[in-house]
């Protein structure tokens, strides 16, 4: 709605050479920029003239058609001395001074400060000021008790920075509030819709997009039922520019963080009155512009708002796309995925060897000494007696066929999900549990002969023999049916595993991200690991069960002939306690390599990213709000402190309300 709410960009923060958006200025570098520009040689040193840098530099004015006064004004800003030359100190000092986060506040009052003493007094003000458009067009009342209050009486008060920066904020408001009143000749509380229109786009245009610049007439009209604007209305629609940042925290606050979701006026009012005060009219504009820039039909009461309140596009359906493309989004999430899975797998792999031993260690039908005490004694005695290597037996095989698994696993998921979303981007959680479940299903025909080899691997570790078991051996002696043994118990593990898990990784990454949705890649991470642990744990019996099924059974131990055989003999023999060995280390592995895989996985999405018209991850990209237009340098040499506070800059001149002319006043005038 407002242009520091709807018009976003993403930030680039690259240092990479040759590119990137924000690219820091070595002194060097800059003292090149500098003479490049500087066209005044005073005693051996060059200086910059105010057109060198507005004109040439800066590139803010046409070079054919500018005013002299706005170039003298502006370069006063960097002129600190008021000498009319710009030294390399004050350029250098000046893009230092942009990377502070209050640069605009600093220049508008350096802007103001035209003797250079460090304070602002009235007649500086009025002086730049009565060389505003926007002064000349909606005259604003210097007399005023406003003005009073911050200049004195007597108007010989000098204000200090911190002191002008309340005052511009200030002054923002109460110019809009004095172009009502003189618009208001009658004293009515009353101002026609085209006043209204005039007051909005001379004193706020930077706060709207031009998209809402266009239909503020019609807004007012649906509003007001009529042809006039009321006071209330006018400072509602105000404080609702004000306060987009605000309105954001209340919709996602009433969706519970979810970014994609439909909201009603009545749960948007709760919200709201829960968590600060917004008025009921406040809200009314809000869901009718909504309303006439979704252009969502007559419904009052249930509008999408998500495209205001959330940035979140809409994407067209997977449908809509061809066959081609569709295929080769699944080819490059395939990919992708493939990569992240053997980076997740071999981070974790010592401890899913420790699980699968912990696992296979029977009580009951074996008689002798139990081989391991837990995990940890586990984990000591693979390095004692089988060295570190012992840590990673069947790694090999495991990434052979993990790649595939987590890709295939990656791939379902995100391809269910896109058919089940709705036209409007939404997807309800019964949608997010049945994607999950399919990607689970899906993966086995992978997951189930990479298992039993990897898992007859790590256990032949355990037996002392001169013969070296190797995965290709361990193959040839199952066959192709055999190395699916166990699939209903793998089915078991790992249909309801994905179940839980990427509902649950969706839902905690949404309430780690930042309020702009942009989810770092220690917060992927963190989501990753926790969703992995009730979806690790929970499925713990059905992994025993598979991994009792796949192991060799050695002389003394029970043997099982299927899924319901295994449960009972185990249950028999080794209690209730037995189906949840190894949980802690399966937890211990299968959160962190989640989170290893998912981070990866999402992080390649995002740098590695590939437009097919289909989803991305959400979170994956730092969106702010931008003042006004964002557009990139049109200069190669702006770089440092100007490529820095660029978007701070966009539509400076009608910022404050200062309206500086800029192009409207020509050289001639």
């Amino acid at each position: 709605m407002a242009g520091r709410r709807t018009i976003i960009y993403t930030v680039e923060v690259s240092d990479k050479k040759g590119g990137g958006f924000l690219r820091r200025a070595s002194p060097v570098h800059l003292q090149d920029i500098f003479n490049k520009y500087a066209s005044f040689e005073k005693n051996g040193e060059k200086f910059m003239t105010a057109e060198d840098f507005v004109i040439k530099y800066l590139k803010l004015l046409d070079e054919n058609n500018y005013n002299a006064d706005t170039v003298r004004l502006l370069a006063a800003i960097v002129d600190t001395s008021k000498d009319g030359l710009i030294s390399y100190s004050e350029f250098q000092a000046f893009e230092g001074l942009l990377c502070f986060p209050d640069a605009l506040y600093k220049t508008a009052f350096q802007l103001f400060d035209t003797n250079g003493n460090g304070m602002v007094s009235f007649h500086e003000f009025v002086e730049v000021m009565t060389k505003t458009d926007l002064q000349k067009k909606i005259p604003f009342n210097m007399d005023s008790p406003f003005v009073q209050l911050y200049f004195g009486r007597d108007k010989k008060r000098l204000v200090t920075y911190h002191e002008f920066s309340q005052f511009l904020h200030d002054f923002h408001e109460e110019y809009a509030i004095e172009g009502f009143r003189r618009a208001d000749k009658e004293g009515t509380g009353f101002i026609s819709i085209l006043e209204f229109q005039e007051i909005m786009i001379s004193i706020k245009s930077h706060l709207l997009t031009q998209q809402v610049q266009t239909h503020l007439i019609e807004a007012a009209r649906e509003s007001q039922g009529g042809t006039r604007v009321s006071f209330p209305y006018f400072i509602a629609f105000n404080s609702l520019l004000n306060n987009m940042e605000l309105v954001k925290r209340i919709y996602l606050n009433v969706t519970n963080g979810h970014r994609a979701q439909e909201v009603s006026k009545e749960e948007f009012m709760h919200s709201a009155q829960a968590m600060s005060q917004m008025t009921p009219l406040e809200v009314d504009i809000l869901f009718n512009l909504c309303d006439l820039l979704h252009q969502t039909g007559p419904e009052q009461y249930f509008k999408q708002i998500t495209n205001r309140l959330a940035e979140i596009h809409a994407v067209s359906s997977p449908e809509d796309r061809g066959v081609f493309i569709q295929i080769l989004e699944s080819t490059y999430r395939f990919s992708l995925g493939s990569i992240a899975g053997a980076v997740g797998a071999t981070a974790v792999y010592p401890i899913d060897l420790v699980k699968t031993r912990m696992q296979n260690q029977r009580t009951g039908s074996f008689i002798g000494e139990l081989m391991y005490r837990n995990s940890f004694d586990c984990f000591k005695k693979v390095i004692r007696h089988e060295g570190i290597f012992g840590l990673y037996r069947g790694l090999v095989p495991q990434l052979l066929g993990v790649a595939p698994e987590k890709a295939i696993k990656l791939t379902v998921n995100d391809l269910v999900r896109d058919k089940l979303m709705d036209k409007k981007g939404n997807l309800a959680l019964h949608s997010e549990i049945i994607a999950g479940a399919c990607a689970g299903g899906s993966q086995v025909v992978f997951t189930n002969p990479l298992e039993i080899v990897k898992i007859r691997l790590q256990v032949a570790g355990e037996i002392a023999s001169g013969t070296k078991v190797r995965a290709w051996t361990v193959v040839k002696e199952l066959g192709l049916f055999g190395l699916y043994k166990g699939a209903r118990a793998c089915l078991l593990r790992d249909v309801p595993f994905s179940a839980i898990y990427f509902p649950a990784y969706a839902h905690t990454k949404a309430k780690f991200a930042d309020e702009n949705g942009y989810n770092s890649p220690i917060t992927l991470l963190v989501s990753g690991a926790i969703a992995g642990i009730p979806a690790a744990s929970l499925v713990t019996p059905a992994d025993v069960i598979k991994t009792r099924l796949q192991v060799v059974a050695r002389a003394g131990q029970t043997t099982y002939s299927g899924v319901l055989d295994a449960t009972r003999k185990i249950y028999a023999e080794e209690g209730f306690r037995a189906f949840w060995k190894g949980a802690l280390a399966r937890v211990f592995r299968s959160s962190p390599q989640f989170g290893v895989t998912l981070v990866t996985y999402e992080l390649l999405q995002r740098y590695l990213y590939i437009d097919f018209g289909g989803t991305r991850p959400s979170g994956s990209e730092l969106k702010v709000t931008s003042i006004g237009d964002m557009k990139k340098p049109q200069n190669p040499d702006h770089i440092g402190g100007y490529s820095v506070s660029l978007p701070i800059f966009s539509g400076i001149e009608s910022k404050f309300g200062l309206c500086l002319p800029k192009y409207s006043i020509s050289k001639a005038s």
